[in-house]
């Protein structure tokens, strides 16, 4: 694990400081999956632990039904899930919720790279228990 405070703070800021970079080197309109792959690099370069495209199993009742992928678990308390949409809606934050629950971490960011402004992308999103 990196040097990050546990309570997330220290940690979402140095995230939101990595995918701002992103932002503002490749600016909007490019596929998810690009800002996804740059965003492991800057994340890498500023020595920030990271699993891309984590594998999260979900159960039905105790009974495992399948597979989901995060695109980022952060030191392994952070779910970073990334879009390139016109409009972030609440199913995505429905979407980040449940992999909260999946993953049983309580913090993410959900990380719209297709705007003007990366701040006016990024929602910070608790699960509370």
């Amino acid at each position: 694990m990196g040097n990050f405070e546990v309570d997330g703070d220290n940690l979402t800021g140095e995230v939101i400081g990595a995918a701002i970079e992103v932002h503002r080197v490749l600016g909007a309109g490019y596929l998810e999956s690009l800002y996804q792959g740059a965003l492991a690099v800057e994340l890498r370069s500023r020595g920030i632990h990271f699993e891309k495209e984590k594998i999260i199993a979900v159960t039905y009742k105790g009974s495992p039904i399948g597979e989901s992928r995060l695109d980022f678990l952060i030191e392994n308390t952070l779910v970073v899930e990334l879009k390139a949409v016109a409009n972030l809606t609440p199913l995505h934050e429905a979407q980040v919720l449940s992999y909260l629950k999946a993953t049983n971490n309580n913090l993410a960011l959900l990380i719209n790279f297709n705007v003007t402004r990366l701040k006016n992308g990024i929602k910070r999103i608790i699960r509370t228990t």
